[in-house]
């Protein structure tokens, strides 16, 4: 029986990905920072709860050392992580930096405390959730998509030396999903300067046609099964659209339809040199 680790399982894809593989027989040890308060996940058959704080990198170490004394890991799933939302003069610094050590370290040193374990068995699975966000870029995510499109060239990089050991490394880019992403799961910091484009970044959002995380979690177990030599899995009608889009029409075309999507102004350098 085959075994998934899961982090961030306490709401949303992680919670329903959970939910999917304990109902096709897997084994899944899922974490959170609160196992205590969770009560639907432990009364599934093959589900065991372990707490885990991705920025804390002794609790790393300690819960997968529990986790595999529990049972070998095929799939590591870097699942944890949220959603930071204002121009970069809104934010303070302990913000963007909680941010780096949730979305980006936190998946790093997760990934690094299993790479023993997975060489020693010659195989395995690290899944990795980054978003839509991690392949084009929207106004006033720029830390958030800072730390997604860093997942996408950490994985890209390490799918290199992990081919050494026959592990593969998957990332999962899901567009608008109905999870509480939008809720307790996004921090909002709010400026002056840029309050027009704030509001109409919150207008058009609510507007957003959100996939249900089930689907989503099909896609992770896509990505854990499948014979492929893939790297990438766009998770959701728009995320599956917009990468077809930006590949067909190129990045600085793109990047120039998002700018007209939001009625912003040609950028005019007076530099004379």
């Amino acid at each position: 029986m085959p075994t998934i680790f899961i982090t961030g399982a306490s709401s949303g894809l992680g919670k329903a990905t959970a939910k999917l593989f304990a109902a096709r027989g897997w084994n899944v040890l899922a974490t959170m920072r609160h196992p205590e308060r969770e009560t639907e996940l432990p009364q599934l058959p093959g589900v065991h709860l372990l707490p885990l704080d991705v920025t804390d990198p002794t609790q790393i170490a300690d819960t997968v050392q529990r986790a595999l004394a529990l049972h070998p890991v095929d799939v590591v799933f870097n699942n944890a992580g949220y959603g930071l939302i204002g121009a970069l003069e809104a934010l303070s610094d302990e913000q963007i930096t909680q941010l780096v050590s949730t979305n980006l370290l936190g998946v790093i040193r997760v990934t690094k405390a299993f790479l023993p374990h997975l060489r020693a068995q010659r195989s395995g699975r690290i899944l990795n959730t980054t978003s839509m966000g991690g392949f084009l870029a929207f106004p006033l995510y720029s830390i958030y998509h800072a730390t997604k499109w860093a997942v996408e060239g950490w994985s890209e990089s390490m799918s290199f030396e992990l081919a050494l050991h026959n592990i593969r490394i998957k990332t999962i880019s899901p567009g608008g999903t109905a999870t509480d992403f939008t809720g307790r799961s996004l921090q909002v910091a709010e400026h002056a300067a840029y309050a027009g484009l704030f509001e109409q970044l919150m207008t058009g959002q609510a507007g957003v046609q959100f996939a249900p995380a089930e689907a989503i979690a099909e896609v992770v177990y896509q990505a854990a099964t499948d014979q492929q030599d893939q790297l990438r899995y766009p998770a959701g009608p728009d995320a599956v659209a917009a990468y077809s889009q930006r590949l067909a029409v190129g990045p600085e075309a793109f990047r120039q339809g998002v700018a007209t999507q939001f009625g912003l102004p040609t950028v005019v350098d007076s530099l004379d040199v």
